[in-house]
């Protein structure tokens, strides 16, 4: 798990490249104001207070790709459920502060993702 990168992953970058060919401009990997230090976005898009994570596949569940592993299996589906709980309290926390979280997954293209991104930002300009 050591390998596992924290920031600056290939989905991570992509979205941000896609972001910011679109001419958005954001903070990466930062805590959105109001919020515990302990929880940081992949992409905080501060005017609109809109807080981006890319989640990957296996860390996070996703409902197509989730894979729990053989070995150890019953030790695994807890820290994946741990993982999903502890979203799901980011999540609140955010909404609670008036951020809107937006999950998007490694899987999805870019375009798609930023696609969504920039229909939550039209939503919250209104």
């Amino acid at each position: 798990m050591r390998a596992n990168r924290r920031r600056d992953t290939a989905p991570e970058l992509a979205v941000r490249r896609e972001l910011w060919r679109r001419g958005h401009r954001y903070l990466v990997d930062a805590t959105p104001a109001g919020t515990s230090r302990r929880r940081r976005a992949d992409v905080v898009l501060r005017g609109r207070r809109v807080a981006v994570f890319v989640d990957g596949c296996f860390w996070h569940s996703c409902p197509e790709h989730l894979h729990v592993p053989k070995a150890n299996r019953a030790w695994w589906e807890v820290k994946l459920a741990s993982i999903r709980e502890r979203d799901a309290r980011t999540d609140a926390e955010l909404l609670a502060a008036g951020w809107l979280p937006l999950r998007v997954w490694e899987h999805e293209r870019p375009a798609d993702a930023v696609d969504r991104i920039e229909a939550a930002l039209d939503r919250r300009s209104t």
